[in-house]
């Protein structure tokens, strides 16, 4: 097991700042180091300690317009503040918003209510030094995120909402709108820390073009949880009436299948995919990606925690909960399975943990698995062609199927965590021989009571300075 040990992570964020900044005062804070800044994210300024009153630099958000305003290329905006919930929608912009960096994204084409508001995407291109964060734990919505060629970008404390629909038009393969919450294009040190991601279409936060130094930190990624006005429920409720015009849809719902809405909006619930590291297979910019994600919990999602290509990435101290997904995925009998393949649709449940593939090095450690089919993947795409196998190794991680617990790591004998499907290669990182940060690990078995708690992970949680959020330590 490599030695774990406690470092004190991030420059100091007024370092190399000309413009004016809050005084340093004490900047220990009892009890906040959890929340220091660490992986391969450390050493990002973000925008710095910006004091309120300079108004060049800081810029509160009330509306898309200020939004619009703050985050185009040039600005010069170092700390953007948002205010409260905004609904981001193509339709729902002001004319004065529909203007760089806000475009029209893909046009919605099943759920109501993304009909009426339409999708935008927000370009955040060319920023060196630059923190998106609210006090109050904000809410985006009906809103895909591509921050591109930037560096030193912090974005804390924030929800995002509401970017999925039922896939007709590529029978359930979910190949036509590329909605992801957040993309991460050509950047160089990203944090996003305490945010909330829910239920979307595409991915949730994917890094690529060889992005390097993400850190992903106390966040939560979540599915629909189906109550009866959930996002999916408001979904299924309008296609449930009027099926015929959705034939997939209908085609479960048939006597040739024989599902429930209800049985429907439990299976469609959890989220399809999680982090994809790395878009385009043995791309030469794949070896410099780096990503760090820790004390994340990840309610219900299938698939890709992460999915590396190539690269780096280090993860500790995360919770894949997939109790609710892999219940679901029982409702699906070998029958139904077979009578909806025949029609070409797809409609199933994936059960997968961290990937890597194409030579990239995942290791995964103190880290809580519950009810995930394939905790560990090694290959993707053809188990005999080394060259799409990557290295992955697990240490002292709690792993539980069906009731049936292993507490070890990935090369105990038998051990449920040993990488699949491909021969395993030995685990060494790319480029380097150890981690080039400190950290603290805490014990797996801590990770699910102090994740869901008051003050755990996900948006809106922390109640505290606010200009705590514009620090990098504690």
């Amino acid at each position: 097991m490599m030695q774990m040990f406690k470092g004190v992570c991030g420059l100091s964020a007024v370092l190399g700042l000309t413009f004016s900044v809050i005084p340093a005062g004490n900047t220990q804070a009892a009890g906040l180091t959890d929340y220091n800044l660490t992986g391969f994210s450390a050493g990002n300024t973000g925008g710095g300690l910006v004091s309120e009153s300079d108004t060049a630099h800081y810029k509160k958000v009330y509306t898309a317009t200020d939004l619009a305003l703050a985050l185009k290329k040039g600005s010069g905006v170092k700390v953007v503040e948002i205010m409260n919930d905004l609904n981001l929608g193509w339709n729902e912009l002001p004319a004065a918003a529909k203007v760089s960096p806000f475009s029209a994204h893909n046009a919605a084409s099943t759920h109501p209510v993304l009909l009426a508001t339409g999708v935008s995407k927000i370009n955040v291109d060319g920023f060196n030094g630059l923190t998106i964060f609210s006090a109050n734990g904000a809410r985006l919505r009906h809103v895909a995120i591509t921050i591109k060629r930037s560096s030193n970008v912090i974005i804390r404390n924030l929800e995002f909402d509401e970017l999925w629909e039922w896939d007709e038009k590529t029978k359930g393969n979910y190949d036509s709108n590329d909605w992801d919450y957040l993309t991460l294009e050509e950047d160089t040190k990203v944090w996003i820390d305490h945010c909330t991601f829910n239920k979307a279409y595409d991915g949730l936060v994917d890094s690529k073009k060889g992005t390097s130094g993400v850190t992903i930190s106390w966040s939560t990624f979540k599915g629909d949880e189906g109550g009866a006005t959930s996002w999916v429920t408001r979904q299924f409720d309008a296609l449930e009436a009027n099926k015929s015009a959705y034939p997939m849809y209908n085609h479960l719902r048939s006597s040739a299948v024989g599902l429930s809405e209800n049985d429907i909006i439990t299976i469609a619930g959890p989220q399809k995919k999680g982090h994809l590291v790395g878009s385009t297979e043995f791309d030469a910019g794949n070896a410099n990606l780096s990503i760090t994600l820790h004390h994340n919990y990840y309610k219900n999602i299938q698939d890709r925690m992460p999915r590396l290509r190539g690269g780096n990435a280090h993860v500790y101290n995360i919770v894949m909960d997939a109790q609710g997904a892999w219940a679901a995925k029982k409702k699906l009998t070998s029958a139904m399975a077979s009578a909806i393949s025949s029609k070409g649709y797809h409609f199933d449940l994936t059960s997968n943990g961290a990937i890597s593939t194409e030579g990239g090095a995942v290791l995964v450690e103190k880290s809580h698995i519950l009810d995930v089919q394939y905790p560990v993947r090694n290959n993707q795409t053809d188990p005999s062609d080394a060259s799409y196998t990557g290295k992955i190794r697990v240490v002292d991680t709690i792993d539980s199927l069906n009731g049936v617990v292993f507490r070890g790591g990935s090369d105990t004998s038998g051990s449920p965590l040993s990488p699949v499907p491909a021969t395993v290669k030995a685990f060494s990182w790319n480029g380097f021989s150890a981690l080039p940060y400190g950290y603290t690990a805490d014990d797996p078995s801590t990770l699910v009571t102090r994740l869901t708690a008051a003050d755990g992970a996900g948006a809106g949680r922390l109640t505290w300075a606010k200009e705590n959020w514009l620090k990098t330590s504690y």
